[in-house]
């Protein structure tokens, strides 16, 4: 038995490629940590950009905290832990930072590669992979979150719940 594919992969493949057709941004004229929106437990930049909130006491999101989980399911293997990079692959928690977040989508919806007499780097698209797929806005987040230093390396120790919202949209995607 099979079950029905979502429709999330395909969505997000279709506003990567939108997203490379859109005109450049000032990079830094644009704040892309500032959580200036909360919408069902999820945090926004002012220009609409998911992003991490982390409490005085040290309290993550629930993206950034699902992210983490995610991140070491999924990434760790080539990127090493806590997105610091290996031999095998780059740090990327500071890809989150510097990447536009429909580059970042992108890449990890269609991969990568690049191969000339410099550099050997090839990132296999992720696009078929609900693993990844349904959470790829909290690996950016987690990702995000770490490389500012607001999430230290480890596990998250205080979190907050899980917003009724994010449950859905995960079974929605996952079809279960």
């Amino acid at each position: 038995m099979t079950r029905p594919a979502s429709a999330l992969p395909i969505t997000l493949a279709i506003l990567a490629a939108l997203a490379g057709t859109a005109t450049a941004q000032d990079t830094e004229s644009v704040d892309n940590i500032t959580a200036a929106s909360n919408e069902d437990g999820r945090y926004y930049t002012a220009d609409g950009i998911p992003t991490y909130n982390v409490a005085p006491d040290g309290t993550i999101d629930w993206l950034s905290y699902s992210g983490f989980r995610r991140y070491h399911s999924e990434c760790h293997v080539c990127h090493g832990p806590e997105g610091e990079g290996s031999s095998y692959a780059p740090a990327l928690k500071t890809s989150a930072i510097t990447m536009d977040y429909y580059d970042f989508v992108d890449v990890v919806t269609n991969g990568r590669r690049k191969v000339n007499a410099a550099e050997n780097s090839v990132m296999p698209a992720f696009g078929q992979n609900a693993n990844v797929m349904c959470y790829l806005d909290d690996i950016y987040v987690y990702l995000k979150a770490r490389g500012t230093e607001a999430v230290p390396r480890g596990r998250p120790a205080k979190k907050e719940a899980k917003h009724e919202a994010i449950r859905q949209a995960e079974a929605d995607c996952l079809g279960t």
